[in-house]
């Protein structure tokens, strides 16, 4: 996924500074991809240098509010239509969820209660989130349905740990075949 269609795509939606733009990441894009105010503004120059984007307010500390120009909406549009995504990911989450089950019980136990710890709080997040958005005035948020769609995945994400859990506790491990020797 590329930073500049994301921030495009945030933008689309409406006006931000790039304070705003790090929370609105972390508020709706955080189960796709995350941003740092050190990767946002050096982005939102290049986009400005590209004529995608442009300064349309300036406030306190010399803070600015970005829009997106028309040519930034036909690139995000170009992006959105014209090209295939990448699908590949790299995802540490799911491979330490791929290797758990080599963990001993006792530490497997570990690894998954912090991760449903983990899920749990992204879904009071998440449900906070959707309160928000639905109390919102108007027609609905253009990203709520990206919400629900992290409600959906945490809840069976939380389904599948449990589950992991529950073999954990019963000491059940499954165990890669051992090659036997040749000798």
């Amino acid at each position: 996924m590329s930073l500049r269609h994301a921030v495009l795509g945030l933008l689309a939606v409406e006006p931000a500074t790039g304070y705003e733009l790090a929370q609105r990441f972390d508020k709706s894009l955080a189960h796709a991809w995350h941003a740092s105010h050190s990767q946002i503004y050096p982005e939102l120059s290049r986009l400005d240098e590209e004529g995608m984007v442009e300064v349309v307010g300036e406030g306190p500390r010399r803070s600015r509010t970005w829009a997106l120009t028309d040519r930034g909406r036909d690139e995000l549009r170009r992006f959105m239509t014209e090209t295939e995504p990448s699908r590949a990911q790299r995802n540490e989450t799911a491979l330490r969820w791929f290797l758990v089950s080599l963990l001993e019980p006792a530490d497997r136990r570990t690894v998954l209660e912090r991760e449903i710890a983990f899920v749990r709080e992204e879904l009071a997040q998440l449900t906070a989130i959707a309160t928000t958005v639905d109390a919102m005035p108007g027609p609905p948020h253009p990203f709520r349905g990206t919400v629900d769609l992290g409600l959906r995945v945490d809840a069976v994400m939380l389904d599948w740990l449990g589950e992991q859990l529950k073999a954990a506790e019963k000491g059940t491990r499954r165990r890669p075949a051992r090659r036997r020797s040749s000798r």
